[in-house]
């Protein structure tokens, strides 16, 4: 019986265990012969991300000192701290590393010290480090915070703007004298400037920024600058330092002068001021050769247009020889410095990109640095910096570069050659694939123009599949985007959409008359017929799901979302980041109020009130059938949160899908925080996943 039962078993159970490994078997291959997934970018990884800012190099060239930006998860903020690395990218090492803000590095003439703004004390304060024994003193005690450090050629002193309190109270009133222990509402305040607010800061108190000198051993901050006036932007010494050169507007009515600034000089010892430019426009960023005999500054006409071109301007001291350099060069110039008495540095940006090059005073002009970017974390916008080391006609560049998949590096060029020093993000990307940045070149339908773009393919892209598309429109509008790092859109492209994006008509880094080209009309047909345009372009490569085709945008680019969804109902969704909606309402209520009302339009909102209405998206609404997702910080005042108010409402009455995300505390920079950042991505794709026809 025994035996019966064993050979029963052995009847039934081996077919079964045979059929099992065999299963077995075959699952297991079927794994082994799997890929692997994909390790993409994920929402965690943007607290991980660094990028390096401001190097500076010592006078000896043998070092670089830099800015190293990284977020902070804990405090849920941007980190600033100082490295030190040698030129050659041996010895990297920290300077200044903690959980405080160190920044503004600035070398001491001789290179023994560096002068730095920290918040180590509880306040932004002026501290110097000295580089043979690391010790680090202190050197201000002061109010407010410093900014636009500068040392005085002789290593004795250093020079910094600050901002100071004036007194505003414009009405003499005397309140009755409050009972001991009475709870009384707080005092009104006063408001009488034209500007008064300030996004990110709010009502702003009255105060004015001034040159101050200190010390550079330490001791008491002295103010060299005087009146109701603002005296900012960089520093420069003459080259005996009697006197610091600065810009400023000193008009009656500087406040409504948004294009108007002269160059001026304060003698350090006798505070006299005396004005050394006076052409209408602005000139700022002066800076004086090392000899001290030429000085060089940037200059804009004041033009009531909404964008105006730079030009680069050396004279000498008495004005006998002054010259225009790059004159043919039709681009924004910024970031001038001196790299011998004969040559100047300056930064242009150019198709999306910056550019370094070097202008001789006989007006040879030679790029020496380019693809410069790398340093917004958010959306690919166009960025860059860059230090010159005083030397011969091919001096050394300290540059910070990014490529499409990772933000900014520090380079060195030299020599004809560049050679890459830090490598800060390697960590984090390590594994993953990332999406693949593509330009796209193609004409608007318009007119004919011709309009650059990009478009970003999901990790793992396959040509031959359908991919949804996400179009999103950059702000400004005078700004622009490139072949840049973007945490955004790298997002979107690790979640399986192709990523589209493109540089308008307005956008900057193309020159003066395709700037203007929106003058007077933005939004309008003819900036969506740019971003039409190129969507079509898209989905005639084959791999677009025309079905599947979303819209989004930020500040400008959310005008131009919430305009585009009124003229056509060919996006799937809309995911609209503070817009604005109305600029009758928008011009009277924002921070920008005394730039855009006279450069932006025709004339006032009650003189001109059809075209306010006519660039409106809130004309349009009316037409609206796409499902929006609108998002603004409740503490914006460049784009006030009660324009993304009434699209809300209008919408709810239209009954057309709609949710208002509204991110607390937040001003104008919704992605200002790592954790705001995550928020409005992370809302953005679940929002256009709600609508994706492939998800029902």
């Amino acid at each position: 019986m025994a035996c019966t039962i064993k050979n029963l078993l052995q009847t039934i159970l081996y077919p079964l265990f045979f059929c099992l490994t065999i299963s077995a078997s075959v699952n297991s291959e079927d794994v082994r012969d799997k890929p692997e997934p994909l390790k993409t970018f994920k929402a965690k990884d943007i607290f991980n991300l660094e990028y390096v800012a401001d190097p500076q190099i010592s006078p000896d060239g043998r070092q670089i000192v830099y800015v190293r930006r990284s977020h902070d998860i804990m405090s849920d903020s941007m980190r600033s701290n100082l490295w030190l690395v040698n030129s050659d990218g041996t010895n990297h090492r920290p300077l200044a590393v903690d959980t405080n803000n160190h920044y503004s590095p600035r070398w001491s003439p001789n290179g023994d010290r560096i002068a730095f703004i920290s918040n180590t004390s509880g306040r932004s304060q002026i501290h110097v480090r000295w580089m043979d024994s690391f010790e680090t003193a202190l050197l201000t005690n002061l109010q407010k915070s410093p900014s636009h450090l500068s040392w005085s050629p002789d290593g004795h002193t250093l020079a910094f703007t600050m901002l100071v309190p004036a007194r505003n109270k414009p009405l003499d009133v005397t309140m009755p004298v409050k009972p001991k222990g009475a709870q009384w509402s707080p005092p009104v305040k006063y408001i009488s400037k034209a500007r008064y607010q300030r996004d990110g800061q709010g009502i702003i108190d009255t105060a004015y920024t001034h040159v101050f000198t200190v010390p550079s051993l330490g001791g008491t901050a002295r103010q060299l600058t005087k009146g109701d006036f603002n005296h900012s932007g960089a520093l420069s010494w003459s080259d005996d330092a009697s006197e610091i050169y600065f810009s400023a507007n000193r008009h009656t009515d500087w406040e409504y002068e948004s294009r108007e600034s002269d160059i001026f000089a304060v003698n350090v010892q006798s505070l006299v001021m005396r004005q050394v430019t006076d052409t209408p426009g602005a000139e700022y960023s002066p800076r004086l050769s090392p000899d001290g005999k030429h000085l060089a500054y940037i200059q804009m006409d004041n033009q009531k247009l909404a964008y105006r071109p730079t030009n680069l301007i050396v004279t000498t001291l008495d004005g006998a020889d002054k010259r225009t350099l790059a004159a043919d060069l039709d681009r924004e110039i910024s970031n001038l410095q001196w790299s011998s008495n004969r040559t100047l540095y300056f930064s242009y940006e150019t198709e999306g990109l910056t550019n370094v090059a070097a202008a001789k005073l006989s007006g040879k002009v030679t790029v020496r640095a380019s693809d410069l970017g790398g340093q917004v974390m958010g959306r690919p916008y166009t960025s860059g910096d860059y230090n010159v080391h005083i030397g011969g006609s091919d001096a050394m560049l300290a540059v910070t570069k990014g490529t499409p998949t990772s933000p900014a590096d520090l380079y060195v060029v030299l020599n004809g050659g560049e050679q890459k020093i830090t490598d800060l993000n390697s960590d984090i990307f390590a594994g993953k694939t990332m999406g693949a940045v593509h330009e796209l070149k193609y004409t608007s339908s318009f007119d004919g123009e011709n309009i650059q773009g990009w478009y970003v393919t999901p990790p793992g892209f396959d040509p031959s599949k359908k991919y949804p598309m996400i179009l999103e429109i950059h702000g400004g509008p005078h700004a622009s985007y490139g072949p840049n790092f973007s945490a955004e859109i790298q997002r979107y492209a690790s979640e399986g959409y192709v990523v589209f994006y493109d540089n308008h008509r307005g956008s900057t880094s193309y020159g003066e008359r395709f700037a203007l080209l929106l003058q007077n009309k933005y939004s309008s047909i003819e900036d969506y017929a740019d971003h039409d345009s190129g969507v079509n372009a898209m989905i005639s490569k084959g791999f677009i799901d025309p079905e599947r085709v979303f819209i989004t945008g930020g500040s400008a680019g959310g005008i131009a979302s919430a305009y585009a969804i009124g003229l056509t109902d060919r996006y799937r969704a809309a995911a609209v980041a503070k817009p604005v909606i109305n600029w009758l309402s928008k011009v009277l209520t924002a921070d920008s109020y005394l730039y855009q009302v006279p450069n932006q339009f025709p004339g006032m909102p009650w003189d001109h009130m059809e075209h306010y209405w006519q660039r409106s998206p809130l004309s349009l609404v009316g037409n609206v059938k796409t499902p929006t997702l609108l998002i603004t910080g409740e503490n914006d005042r460049r784009t006030p949160i009660s324009e993304t108010e009434q699209f809300y409402q209008a919408l709810k009455l239209r009954r057309v899908d709609t949710v208002m995300v509204r991110v607390p505390g937040s001003p104008h920079g919704i992605a200002g925080k790592p954790s705001r950042m995550i928020a409005k991505i992370e809302n953005i794709l679940a929002w256009f996943k709600r609508y994706d026809k492939k998800n029902g």
